[in-house]
């Protein structure tokens, strides 16, 4: 029986490959050339052991605990304990990205555009498609590993040995493939392709913020993480390899029952099925900009939720923050040397600087949203009617400037709730919402970008989201990498003011909120003069 249903299964998982031929292979070079970048980097950045030590010191902070995970092997901090405490959580968030975005695109994506149906026509069993989906992101991953595994050992490194290189490839994969299985057991229950990609990205949030609160407060919660078992592997340090197996053993369970649910449903059904709508329509819908946000409100509301809860989360360790700062030799040393704040205010201004990076994300979601509708072929019958294309471009381009403001305010109102909670003497509420809001002219900057795109060329708006990685990047890892000035000031989040430690710059935030005003109208003029694909 279950030869049957899966049969053609080796056809689709060429034809899966052939879709992605370019993506795999740019997936692949950019996740194992950045952590065999670093590891080189680590070797001229940290030669001595006084270095090593150094740098292992800042590291035991709550605050870099719930960011990179639990530290280990920090009385011996060599480069392979390095890399793994400070890279492997990072790589493995973004390798989990990666399955739920492909796994996303070859199942609910597919059934939802009907050419899964186009498929089930023709003598393809009726596991066929998950069964291919699942063998090749299966695949990609344990392609990772190993191409992972093999740099760290072949770069020669002291410390990087052969068992703990492919220990971190095996974590990475492991990661991808537990993540592959919940992206498919979600495109089961839910309706649409959106609604998969928002609950595995709800997952994934959820596993992270709850490794980082166990790792600060409670070490037996983050075992309730897929992400608490990549850090519980403790690479170059112990190498334990019973989490891979556990990891491995969810996600089988995970896709079993995916295959399960995938035979008994109806094609185009899902086990959590859409609300009725009502009868009759709201006045808010006969509008273009009505019409955008309630197909958007779901999603921007659980956003809203996860970056409350982000700011909340890393708010309430600030009173263990002050200790650690009292107690560490070397943070007073730090801090001697630094003008314009402590190092808790210098805490809050990098923070804010990732988070910041975190809301763009909705708010380029929300104005991509339009190019999702035109290539199913929906704008037209919107621009048939009396809606003009600066109309209609306008509505999302609202809708994502307020969405990068409420993210940005809804995160500062929690960081800053929860650090005057555990704080007797800290930063203010407003001027923690202050160091949130310098960040919007670069936040629209990069609407800017989004909407100069979708006006212009529609089919490089990847751009967008890699320059957003390439910012997020020199952010978070430029002090590790130490970076030449240059590097950051190609990102406009390298311009904004690091405010609660520096003054509020008035004329670099005007000089942004220009370019993307610059930007911005570019893309009505390049909208309102191109064809309308669908």
């Amino acid at each position: 029986m279950y030869k049957q249903m899966s049969s053609k299964t080796g056809v689709l998982s060429r034809f899966v490959l052939r879709q992605d031929r370019f993506r795999i292979p740019i997936w692949l070079l950019s996740l194992s050339g950045i952590t065999l970048l670093t590891a080189q980097a680590f070797t001229g950045l940290y030669a001595t052991e006084e270095n090593r030590q150094t740098i292992a010191q800042t590291m035991v902070n709550p605050a870099m605990t719930a960011m990179v995970g639990k530290g280990y092997g920090l009385d011996d901090y060599t480069f392979g304990a390095m890399l793994a405490h400070q890279m492997l959580l990072f790589t493995a968030v973004t390798v989990a990205i990666m399955s739920i975005l492909l796994v996303a695109r070859h199942t609910r994506a597919e059934e939802e555009d009907g050419r899964l149906e186009l498929i089930r026509s023709l003598p393809a069993g009726r596991l066929a498609s998950l069964n291919a989906t699942l063998i090749v992101l299966i695949g990609v991953n344990i392609l990772l590993a190993v191409l992972t595994a093999a740099g760290l050992y072949a770069l020669n490194i002291e410390s990087i040995d052969l068992e703990g290189s492919l220990l971190y490839g095996a974590a990475l994969g492991a990661s991808g493939i537990i993540f592959a299985a919940i992206t498919a057991f979600f495109s089961q229950l839910s309706e649409s392709s959106r609604g998969t990609i928002g609950f595995s990205f709800a997952a994934l949030g959820a596993a992270y913020l709850i490794r980082a609160i166990g790792d600060v407060s409670n070490e037996t919660l983050s075992w309730f993480s897929p992400l608490g078992w990549v850090t519980g592997t403790e690479v170059y340090v112990n190498d334990y390899w019973w989490p891979i197996l556990l990891t491995l053993g969810v996600s089988l369970i995970l896709i079993l029952t995916s295959l399960y649910i995938n035979s008994i449903r109806d094609l185009d059904a899902g086990f959590l099925p859409s609300r009725p709508g009502k009868t009759r329509a709201s006045a808010a819908l006969a509008s273009p900009i009505g019409l955008a946000f309630r197909m958007q409100r779901t999603g921007i509301i659980a956003w809203a939720v996860g970056v409350l809860l982000i700011g909340a989360s890393y708010g309430s360790i600030f009173g263990d923050l002050d200790t650690f700062f009292e107690d560490m030799e070397i943070m007073k040393d730090l801090l001697s040397g630094l003008e314009g704040g402590s190092l808790t205010e210098q805490f809050i201004a990098k923070l804010m600087s990732i988070i910041a990076m975190i809301c763009t994300i909705p708010a380029l979601m929300a104005v991509f949203k339009l190019k999702g509708e035109e290539k199913k072929g929906r704008t037209e019958h919107l621009l048939a009617r009396a809606v003009s294309r600066n109309r209609l471009l306008g509505s999302y381009m609202l809708i994502s400037l307020v969405v990068g403001f409420v993210m940005l305010s809804l995160a500062a109102l929690g960081l800053g709730a929860a650090a005057e909670a555990v704080l007797e003497d800290g930063p203010s509420l407003a001027a923690i919402y202050g160091a949130a809001m310098v960040y919007l002219p670069a936040l629209a900057i990069f609407i800017g970008l989004a909407v100069l795109l979708t006006g212009l060329l529609p089919k490089l708006t990847g751009i967008t989201w890699l320059y957003l990685g390439y910012s997020f990047f020199v952010v978070y890892l430029g002090g590790v990498f130490q970076f030449d000035e240059w590097v950051g000031n190609l990102t406009p989040f390298g311009h904004v003011p690091e405010v609660p430690i520096e003054d509020v710059n008035s004329v670099v935030l005007i000089l942004l909120t220009i370019i993307a005003a610059v930007l911005t109208t570019g893309g009505f003029i390049g909208y309102r003069n191109r064809d309308i694909q669908g």
